[in-house]
């Protein structure tokens, strides 16, 4: 009885193998050493004083009149929770980020990029020049010029006295609305510039399409033009909306927060308690819970990022 040897096609694919893990070594080692100096840079000045922070807030630390503070364990925050000045600061915060970032300046930077999209040189270059004007002047600055706009004898009742319309107090009956105005006129530049740069991308030969299609002006901008430019507009709400929620210098040359608290936003509140009361506990543990704020948003519009186009 003979055997015979297994028969072995030449042609036959082999099969699957187990995927190379890259080796760690020294050279992984050495590879990092250039990244030491950042990360200890932000251990220091980022992971260390949110810790700091984190820590005051649990208890009641103040500037004066104690001689050492003490762990109080959540006291802070549901003193915030059932303080009704705190919660009509996060009321007024909402109503300031939702006027002033996400319709405000979103819809008003992604009107002023279309249509400069189609303007003449000359007149991109002048419009450009003016929205970004208002974008570079300091905080301070720029709440300064609202300021003489909005109060009782300013340009805007001159106008409308002018046109024997009557005239109000905008900083005293509308506090609100006036902020949000000024951060509308300061910070739309941004948005122009970033969906001016992604108007830029989209090819030209899918707007002739939807042209020849018979396609109008605001149908291509809801099913075309929107669309293609959705992750610039999620990247554009998140910075806006983050930059909105820690506005305090702007409000605080027009109103400081007045009158009555009609216009006191989140750091306004924080800055009153910390630092005019006194309470840095109380205030760092508003703080932290401005932060977790954003942090909210920032994670609903990196959620919506993660979606394709």
């Amino acid at each position: 009885m003979t055997t015979t040897a297994p028969h072995t096609d030449l042609g036959e694919t082999p099969g699957p193998t187990a995927p190379l893990r890259p080796r760690r070594g020294p050279g992984a080692l050495v590879r990092a050493l250039p990244l030491t100096p950042a990360v200890v840079l932000l251990l220091l000045f980022l992971a260390g004083p949110i810790a700091y922070c984190v820590y005051i807030a649990f208890t009641d630390l103040q500037l004066t009149g104690q001689a050492q503070d003490s762990f109080v364990g959540f006291e802070n925050f549901t003193r915030a929770f059932g303080d009704e000045a705190f919660l009509n600061a996060v009321w007024l915060t909402l109503v300031f980020t939702v006027l002033s970032s996400l319709v405000g300046q979103n819809t008003l930077g992604l009107a002023l990029a279309a249509l400069m999209r189609r303007a003449s040189k000359p007149v991109r270059t002048l419009t450009g020049g003016i929205v970004v004007t208002a974008w570079v002047l300091p905080e301070v600055v720029a709440g300064f010029l609202l300021y003489a706009f909005f109060r009782r004898e300013g340009t805007l009742n001159a106008i409308l006295d002018w046109l024997h319309l009557p005239a109000q107090n905008w900083l005293f009956t509308l506090p609100i609305l006036a902020v949000s105005f000024a951060n509308v006129w300061r910070g739309t530049a941004f948005s122009m510039l970033v969906y001016s740069a992604a108007l830029n991308e989209i090819p030209k030969e899918i707007t002739e399409a939807a042209e020849v299609d018979g396609a109008g002006g605001w149908r291509r901008m809801w099913h075309i033009t929107l669309p293609m430019i959705r992750r610039s507009i999620g990247t554009n709400l998140m910075l806006n909306t983050l930059q909105t929620l820690s506005v305090f210098g702007l409000i605080w040359v027009m109103t400081r927060g007045g009158p009555g608290g009609k216009s006191q936003t989140l750091p306004l509140f924080m800055y009153e308690q910390a630092f005019q009361n006194s309470l840095i506990g109380y205030g760092t543990a508003v703080a932290l819970l401005l932060l977790l704020v954003g942090s909210l948003f920032s994670l609903v519009y990196l959620r919506l990022l993660r979606t394709e186009v």
